[in-house]
């Protein structure tokens, strides 16, 4: 085992460690009761995660899932919860305005130091061998604007004064916040699926999978993970509780043209698929899969044959009406 691998695995699992213990301690100071350090047992799976990945990993990264990263999310988030809750429970009733602030400060600064260090740790950990550095780069370039956009989410909903005074309300945006987290030990916005050479894999969905799986993913996960939800959730504030001030409008906005533009790349990719197979069931081909050499020719089945019929049945006006190439 590297040594390099093997200090930057520890490294960084201490790192995380550490600032959920910081999170169980602020919560045990604000609430006043001891029996809030049973949270810090939550840091026993971390623990045993990082004696199984030395053991039989050898301190390096999984493919498409960080356990470390998701453990860690299992660690700090309930102490997130509970000190958000805490301070939505104190607007209701008189108390001391420094305590409140310093309690305001400590809240969101662990939310801030939260999001850096999931990318900084995402950074320190080993990679597997089957991701490569350029992946990661730019799979922390997306994280740190996905951080950007979470954080924003979480403090300009939760400081609505309105909201503070609704239980409900918080616990849901809470929710949504903590849905919004589960994309972080995920790495499939930068790797491309793996498609196996049997016929039933070289059928039109396995093969849309296989070619776009990254860009789909990031469809998805912007569609069902975080613009969408907080597009959801920005609506419900302005719709139902008319809860309105300019951030949150603006922001409102911004995920409606988030969530159309994505939705037009979606578009996009199943044109751009379907134009492809169209050319290649015009020659007997069915290979288009970046997983296979280009010039890998393989004819088509007939029930390939027919779903490929199916899938172009409506060509593009221009292209019903070009020269047959067999004239």
């Amino acid at each position: 085992m590297e040594l390099m691998v093997l200090l930057n695995a520890l490294v960084t699992r201490l790192l995380f460690v550490l600032h959920s213990l910081i999170g169980v301690w602020r919560v045990t100071a604000v609430k006043k009761e001891p029996k809030y350090w049973l949270l810090a047992l939550l840091n026993l799976l971390l623990c045993l995660e990082t004696g199984l990945t030395l053991k039989f990993k050898q301190g390096r990264g999984y493919k498409w899932f960080s356990p470390a990263i998701f453990l860690y999310l299992i660690c700090i988030v309930p102490s997130l919860w509970l000190l958000e809750i805490h301070h939505g429970t104190q607007a209701k009733v008189f108390v001391n305005q420094l305590s409140t602030i310093c309690e305001t400060v400590w809240t969101l600064a662990l939310h801030q130091t939260f999001l850096l260090l999931l990318v900084v740790g995402r950074w320190l950990l080993p990679i597997g061998v089957e991701i490569t550095r350029d992946q990661l780069s730019q799979l922390l370039l997306m994280f740190v604007g996905t951080a950007a956009d979470i954080l924003e989410f979480a403090s300009e909903t939760l400081d609505i004064e309105d909201v503070r005074k609704n239980y409900a309300l918080i616990n849901s945006i809470l929710a949504v916040w903590t849905w919004s987290m589960l994309q972080f030990p995920l790495d499939l916005a930068v790797q491309h699926i793996g498609c196996k050479p049997s016929a039933p894999a070289r059928r039109i969905p396995s093969l849309l999978l296989c070619r776009y799986s990254a860009e789909l993913w990031n469809i998805g996960v912007s569609l069902f993970i975080q613009d969408g939800p907080f597009f959801i959730v920005r609506s419900i504030l302005m719709g139902h509780f008319r809860i309105f001030n300019q951030m949150l409008v603006f922001f409102t906005a911004k995920n409606i043209l988030v969530v159309t533009l994505q939705l037009y790349r979606l578009a996009v990719i199943t044109l751009d698929f379907r134009a492809t197979v169209l050319q290649k069931s015009r020659k007997g081909e069915v290979c288009c899969c970046p997983c296979e050499p280009y010039e890998a020719r393989a004819h088509a089945t007939g029930h390939q044959e027919n779903e490929m019929k199916e899938f172009v049945a409506f060509p593009p006006k221009e292209e019903s009406q070009a020269p047959s190439e067999d004239h």
